[in-house]
């Protein structure tokens, strides 16, 4: 099963692979550490030797608009932190 959603590639996880080698990703809620490190040393064919993960809650969100006020939701969603072995790297531009 597939537990990666998407990678996260943002000014502050491109500041954290630049200084400590380390990379982000979405992952299912339902996702543990040892799944998540296996399929991303599956994918990328690199060595994880740590993962961090993080939940994250949805945000309640209202705008104004010429209809009235709007409220919603963001989303919720599960985020991992993965740390690669000295001298590894992952190319998410490799195939664009």
């Amino acid at each position: 099963m597939a537990y990666i959603v998407k990678p996260l590639v943002t000014e502050k996880m491109t500041a954290l692979t630049e200084k400590e080698n380390k990379y982000g990703f979405i992952v299912l809620p339902s996702a543990n550490k040892v799944e998540i490190k296996k399929e991303i040393e599956a994918k990328y064919n690199v060595n994880v030797v740590s993962v961090n993960t993080m939940n994250y809650a949805g945000k309640r969100k209202s705008r104004y608009t010429k209809a009235g006020v709007i409220k919603g939701r963001t989303n919720a969603f599960k985020k991992a932190i993965v740390t690669l072995k000295e001298g590894e790297t992952i190319d998410f531009y490799s195939n664009i």
